[in-house]
Formats: C-alpha cells, sequence, structure tokens
C-alpha cells in the first residue's frame, strides 16, 4: 500500500480500532486477550462505526488483532439473560449485520484462527472472506445448548447449505481453511501473515470499481438469487440498464473503446 493509515475520529469502545487508508476503511477487532469475543459493546460500536464512516469512503476492510478473527459472543453477557431478553439481543446482532451486509460499501475480511459461532456469523455478513491458512470454523452452539443467533441459520446455509451446518452444530465438526475455502466460506485463503494486504489490496479494487456498479452488486445480486428465475431475469434487466445509463458507465465504455481502460485479461 501506497498510503499511510491515519485515524477516522469515530468514537468507537476499546475493542474496537478504527483507520483509513484514502478510499479503505479498516475496522479491526481489537481484543485479542479474549480472542475477539463480542460483546454488546463492540457490536453497538461496529453499529456506529458504519453509521458515521466518511462519505469518500468506498469499502472497508474489517481485520482482527491477535491470533484469532472471532471467538464468537463474549459468554459472560449471557449469564442472567431471559427469554424476551434474548430475543431483543438477537434482533439487535440481527439488525447490525444486517446494516454491514446491506449497506452502501462493500466490506472484506481478514480471517484467521477462530472464526466460531457468533465470529462466523460476522464473517458471513460482509461480502469478501480473506482466510489466512490458520482459520478454522465451527459453530459450538449446538454443544453448549443454545442456537444461532446472530444470523447464521440464514447465511451460513447461503454458503455451504443445511446439511453442512447441522453437520457443524449436531456433531461439533470444524472446517479448516482448505476446506472451508473449498465448500464455500472464504473466496481466498493466504499464507499466514499475509490476509490483510490481500484484503487491502482487494478493497482498492472495489473502491476504484463504478457507485452504480458497486450498488448492483451490494442490493440488487442478493435479492435477485432470492427470486425466482423469470422475476430474477426481469430484475437483472432494469438494474443493468439504470447502471448503463448513468454518466460514469458511458465515460468508462468511452475510455474502453478507446483503448483507455484496462482490458479483463490485464493485471
Amino acid at each position: 500500500m501506497t498510503t499511510t493509515a491515519e485515524g477516522l475520529g469515530i468514537d468507537l469502545p476499546p475493542s474496537l480500532r478504527a483507520t483509513r487508508r484514502g478510499a479503505v476503511a479498516i475496522l479491526t477487532l481489537d481484543r485479542p486477550e479474549k480472542r475477539n469475543a463480542l460483546g454488546d459493546a463492540s457490536i453497538l460500536g461496529l453499529e456506529r462505526f458504519l453509521d458515521e464512516l466518511p462519505t469518500d469512503v468506498r469499502a472497508i476492510v474489517l481485520d482482527a488483532a491477535g491470533d484469532h478473527f472471532c471467538a464468537g459472543l463474549d459468554l459472560a453477557e449471557m449469564a442472567e439473560r431471559d427469554t424476551m431478553a434474548g430475543i431483543a439481543h438477537s434482533r439487535m446482532w440481527h439488525r447490525v449485520f444486517d446494516r454491514l451486509e446491506k449497506g452502501s460499501v462493500p466490506v472484506v475480511s481478514v480471517l484467521k484462527g477462530a472464526v466460531v459461532g457468533g465470529g462466523l456469523e460476522l464473517a458471513t455478513a460482509t461480502h469478501i472472506r480473506v482466510a489466512e491458512a490458520s482459520t478454522f470454523y465451527a459453530l459450538p452452539e449446538g454443544q453448549r445448548g443454545l442456537f444461532v443467533g446472530g444470523g447464521g441459520s440464514v447465511r451460513v446455509p447461503r454458503l455451504v447449505g443445511v446439511a453442512r451446518m447441522a453437520d457443524m452444530m449436531l456433531t461439533g465438526r470444524r472446517y479448516d481453511a482448505a476446506e472451508g475455502h473449498a465448500v464455500g466460506f472464504s473466496q481466498y485463503v493466504v499464507a499466514d501473515g499475509a490476509g490483510l494486504e490481500t484484503a487491502l489490496g482487494l478493497a482498492q479494487k472495489i473502491a476504484g470499481n463504478a457507485v452504480q456498479t458497486n450498488f448492483a452488486v451490494l442490493q440488487a445480486l442478493p435479492r435477485i438469487a432470492e427470486l425466482g428465475p423469470s422475476e430474477g431475469l426481469f430484475v437483472e434487466s432494469l438494474m443493468a440498464a439504470i447502471a448503463q445509463g448513468t454518466d460514469d458507465a458511458k465515460g468508462r465504455m468511452a475510455d474502453f473503446l478507446a483503448g483507455r481502460a484496462k482490458k479483463a485479461t490485464d493485471d
């Protein structure tokens, strides 16, 4: 990276740290002594980060301090929560992770070590996942008399299927980085220590995309995937027309036709 990191000036809890490099914001889970377990302060801090993100930030990298991405929910905060409080707590996670997944800024996560329980739920709410070789995935809730509550029952099956998620919860099965990549948990696997720079490189490419393209990928593509084929194709035609009708798209196409833009085969 040629740019240097600078603070974002967002008031965050000690468990989170935010910086930026040009058009890319970096949010770091910063509770390594707890394997970055997620308490309420971290979840609400993530929401504040998204709400107060500068408008010129075009991509986000979600990183983690220490050897682990996230070991899930901080179980110490569950001790005295009754049923109705548990529902409210789960819905709070849903609200924040939906904000992450369905926002206007693409998110690249850097996975390493434990990507477990709520940590896996957080990872699956990001758009591109880069896994270092040390990464392993697990859903230990089934071994603790619990059930996922941060959106895992919706997002994990989208990536790996219901049967694999059921296996993980019923038997405690873990997937390592290579296995997880093969079944769909990550799009990239890199050497230990290479995750952040890889993610930053991807985020820089994303930040250089047209606004309308990133909007279509984040907002239209997931919805189209949930529609029937006929309805999906109709929505696709509308989104394609909207994108190509922008002045930005017309300028980019003119550059391509004039030989001023990179081709798909270029690095």
